[in-house]
């Protein structure tokens, strides 16, 4: 692997992978980012900032759980802060993780997530790139049943000129339960690059239920999107569609992803 240090980060690394894969998964709560990793992250010394915002017109009439936000008509996102640390690694905050509106609630704000990106060095340059992220959040518990929850998402892709393939098998958990309640939730992306600054894709989230027993297809959450990427000088922006699939999906979702550098090198 090409991180350039070796020893303790690698070891550091493996210890923090097994401690969130021996704690299991959490129920299909609400999403405050629609996105599959690519494996870029900010260069190093560069400040990034992102905002998502996901509008979910028709969804879940009811809460994944007692007490939480009805998905339908909901409007949720996160304000995400970048930092590139290395060519390898990037930390990251989002703060707030909020809901402007959601029905019986108004607006709220939904708690903070701390993460960790470990990449393969300037991933787009190369045919097969690699990562891992790390995500550790803090809710309330409107926005999830449990107050601590966490997220490892594997990021494997290649760019085949101007196609790219890129699955990212995400697990999720809340430190109870064992290894077998670990809930996958992995994300698919087949993207078209016309050029530099536009690119059309088709996408796929999933939310499976818990490794020991996956949920019947029906009760799955699955949802295909159409997302466009124009990226500029002043602002990168994405912006899509998606369709429930599935019983257990929100019908009809639509996100929008705006970011831009706050310094440079």
């Amino acid at each position: 692997m090409e991180f350039g240090l070796k020893g303790q980060l690698c070891r550091g690394r493996a210890a923090l992978l097994f401690v969130l894969l021996a704690a299991p998964g959490v129920a299909v709560a609400q999403t405050d980012e629609i996105q599959v990793y690519d494996a870029a992250i900010a260069e190093p010394g560069v400040f990034n900032l992102m905002i998502h915002t996901n509008f979910t017109p028709i969804g879940r009439k009811a809460a994944s759980y007692p007490g939480g936000i009805i998905p339908d008509q909901s409007v949720n996102g996160a304000v995400e802060w970048a930092y590139g640390v290395t060519d390898w690694f990037e930390q990251g905050l989002y703060m707030p993780v909020w809901s402007p509106y959601s029905q019986e609630r108004g607006g709220s704000i939904n708690g903070f997530k701390i993460r960790e990106l470990f990449v393969r060095p300037h991933a787009k340059d190369h045919t097969f790139f690699y990562g891992v992220n790390f995500e550790f959040s803090v809710n309330y518990h409107y926005w999830e049943p449990k107050r601590f929850t966490s997220e490892v998402r594997p990021i494997v892709g290649l760019h085949l000129h101007k196609v790219d393939f890129i699955f990212n098998p995400i697990v999720d958990t809340d430190y109870t339960g064992g290894f077998g309640n670990l809930e996958f939730v992995p994300a698919t992306r087949v993207a078209y690059n016309w050029n530099d600054r536009w690119a059309v894709a088709a996408e796929e989230y999933s939310d499976i239920g818990p490794l020991r027993h996956f949920l019947p297809v029906g009760d799955q959450f699955h949802e295909v999107w159409a997302v466009v990427d124009h990226n500029s000088k002043i602002v990168n922006i994405e912006a899509g569609v998606g369709v429930g699939v599935t019983g257990g999906s929100d019908k009809l979702t639509f996100k929008l992803m705006v970011s831009r550098d706050l310094n440079s090198k």
